[in-house]
């Protein structure tokens, strides 16, 4: 029964991909010679997938503390990774900021054009050299007044838990002086586990966006200690979500 669901769901989820993929490359060309940060891209794709996210019948979308983000400030955004299902959940927060995501994206078919189409930023992380483009990509993206958009643990977790967070994302906010907005999600590792192509069962997908944290409050210029502050304090909210979903 999971299998003959799955199928329906991907055949869904490609059938809509196909429809509103000539949208965005008409949208993309158009928009190409004066929307030089892919800003009316990136809208359409968060749009899309908010529509997409909506019409699958095998989960329910919680999200909390959304407008904690203040309009016109810009963040370091950060999320715990469960699934490959985030990247289309995160969209739900309906943010402006750039995607900071694995290279390997690149090469898939339709979902590669539209981190292509978007400018959004692509990294291997094998790479030294890749990984300080990044670096550079991001810190302008930031001084630009563009929030971006990091997983920190740098792939996703097989147990659903919160593993070790990479510096990356803390260096950047150091040295740009920009706030962190942490955001915690729970349920899109149940659905569609790491590695796993089969959905699971109803489930319940929460998105929690936590207080920004400030620069003048990290405490600290280490960006590593800095990764260790934020991993200890999100596994402790996570935990504290689980805890609430049990009590409902």
């Amino acid at each position: 029964m999971d299998i003959l669901k799955s199928i329906i769901i991907w055949l869904i989820g490609i059938i809509i991909i196909i429809i509103f993929f000539p949208i965005t490359f008409i949208v993309w060309l158009l928009a190409f010679p004066f929307d030089r940060n892919r800003k009316i891209v990136h809208w359409l794709l968060v749009y899309q997938a908010w529509v997409i996210s909506h019409l699958v019948p095998i989960w329910r979308i919680h999200v909390e503390g959304r407008k904690k983000a203040k309009p016109g400030t810009t963040y370091v955004i950060i999320c715990n990774h469960q699934s490959i299902l985030d990247i289309l959940i995160i969209n739900c927060l309906r943010y402006r900021f750039k995607w900071i995501s694995k290279i390997e994206v690149n090469s898939v078919p339709v979902l590669g054009w539209y981190v292509k189409m978007a400018d959004y930023i692509s990294v291997d992380r094998g790479d030294k050299e890749s990984k300080e483009k990044m670096m550079e990509e991001a810190y302008e993206c930031l001084k630009k007044n563009i929030s971006i958009m990091i997983f920190p643990e740098g792939t996703r977790s097989a147990d659903s838990q919160i593993s070790f967070f990479k510096r990356g994302a803390f260096q950047l906010a150091i040295s740009t002086g920009k706030p962190i907005l942490p955001v915690i999600m729970d349920g899109t590792g149940n659905v569609l586990p790491k590695h796993g192509i089969v959905f699971g069962g109803f489930h319940k997908i929460d998105i929690r966006v936590l207080d920004p944290v400030n620069p003048e409050t990290f405490g600290t210029d280490d960006c590593d200690k800095l990764a260790m502050q934020f991993q200890e304090m999100m596994k402790e909210e996570l935990q504290k979500l689980r805890t609430e979903k049990i009590s409902r």
